[in-house]
């Protein structure tokens, strides 16, 4: 058994022990914490010896020089003296040819290339995305048509214009929602398509609340290559929902209808949904700055929930989307020690808005985990990806929701 190299996460102690676990408790000698596994000792072997695959080492030849070469189990590692091939891409996929795969990482003063067998990867079950897709379509009309007939209600007591066809709003709901979440998760199936990244299609996850639907998700299933990558998986599916979330909010403010605070006969109870920057904006373009209450379309509910949707996403924690992204620009440590963090910091949000609770221990326990990273990070960051980072940022302001709902007006 290759003996594991561990740190320790409040001290920062590292030392080798006689073991592979990820965690071991109260381990560290120096003040009693938590130990992570962050590598293994390796044992220096030559170069050509057994266990080297000779057609391996020519063509890694092709891409770097190489120094010292160590090798444990089934991983390699050489130290790189110089890179020939920057594009870290081509070179997995050359290497995949042989069934392999490799990460360049830095380590103090020295880049080391590790290589090691490239994994299988299992097809998916279609049936199983199909039928979550069709169910999602059916919890978001039904979530769809409560959130009309509060509409139609409203326009009823008030004796206002608008739609009252509580099916079409409902049907417009879901098809909103659908598009919203689809486009941000085929945002990054494309990224993932272009980068050699496998990937499933989209999963829609339904589930019986106020929007009918917990949201989308695809499953990563190789190894993000580079920190290019990282940032273009990353700032894929937010962008790309995003840009449809606008439209479907313009649309359906325009369909929403608002009254002075002092012709509402009572406006105690309800459902609140909470301000972003973004929304506010389209808000006073339509209605302006009076004292109003506005009573929204269930299609601006949907493009309210695309741009929460998109907020909740770009938090740049653990292996959230915001969290790839940071992580691209973080060592492992650094970003552990930001998530951690931001965990803290939605904790004692928690006490605007209770559901942040749930989120901070969803982060805290993901960031545990820690974020890999990128196999190869030691290419530079490309001009592109700086420019989408900083995109990002400017949607993350413009998205931010502190307080999303709300049951009364305080």
């Amino acid at each position: 058994m290759p003996r594991g190299i561990y740190e320790c996460i409040d001290c920062g102690h590292r030392e080798v022990k006689d073991s592979n676990d990820a965690v071991l408790g109260g381990a560290c000698p120096e003040c009693g914490g938590d130990m992570v596994l962050v590598g293994f000792e390796l044992e220096s072997k030559e170069i050509g010896g057994e266990e080297t695959n000779t057609e391996l080492y020519t063509k890694l030849r092709e891409f770097y020089d190489l120094g010292e070469m160590k090798v444990e189990g089934r991983v390699t590692a050489f130290e790189v003296l110089s890179i020939k091939e920057w594009n870290f891409e081509r070179v997995l996929r050359e290497l995949e040819k042989l069934k392999y795969w490799a990460a360049l990482k830095r380590r103090k003063d020295k880049v080391i290339l590790y290589v090691f067998p490239a994994q299988p990867i299992k097809k998916d079950n279609p049936f199983i995305g199909i039928s979550l897709f069709i169910a999602t379509v059916i919890s978001t009309f039904l979530a769809g048509y409560w959130l009309s007939s509060s509409y139609v209600a409203f326009l009823n007591e008030y004796n206002l214009p608008g739609i009252r066809n509580i099916y079409l709003n409902a049907l417009a709901f879901s098809i909103s929602v659908l598009a919203i979440l689809g486009t941000h998760e085929m945002g990054h199936k494309i990224a993932a398509t272009i980068h050699g990244v496998k990937s499933t299609f989209p999963y829609f996850i339904p589930f019986p609340n106020l929007l009918g639907t917990l949201g989308a998700v695809i499953r990563v299933k190789s190894p993000i290559p580079t920190r290019n990558a990282a940032i273009d998986l990353g700032v894929s599916g937010p962008i790309a929902g995003f840009l449809v979330a606008i439209p479907v909010s313009i649309i359906g403010l325009k369909l929403s209808v608002a009254l002075p605070t002092s012709m509402i006969s009572h406006i105690e109870g309800g459902i609140y949904f909470g301000e972003n920057l973004l929304f506010m904006i389209i808000e006073k373009a339509f209605f302006g700055n009076g004292d109003l209450v506005i009573q929204l379309h269930p299609v601006a509910i949907a493009g309210w929930v695309g741009i929460l949707v998109t907020f909740l996403n770009l938090i740049p924690a653990a292996q959230l989307d915001g969290g790839h992204v940071a992580r691209a620009f973080m060592g492992e440590k650094l970003h552990y020690y930001f998530t951690m963090g931001i965990g803290l910091s939605l904790l004692i949000l928690s006490a605007f808005w209770p559901v942040w609770v749930l989120w901070a221990f969803i982060i805290l326990i993901l960031g545990r985990a820690g974020n890999p990273g990128a196999l190869d990070e030691v290419s530079p960051i490309g001009k592109r990806q700086i420019l989408l980072a900083l995109i990002v940022i400017v949607i993350f302001v413009l998205s931010a929701t502190p307080i999303p709902i709300k049951t009364s007006i305080s």
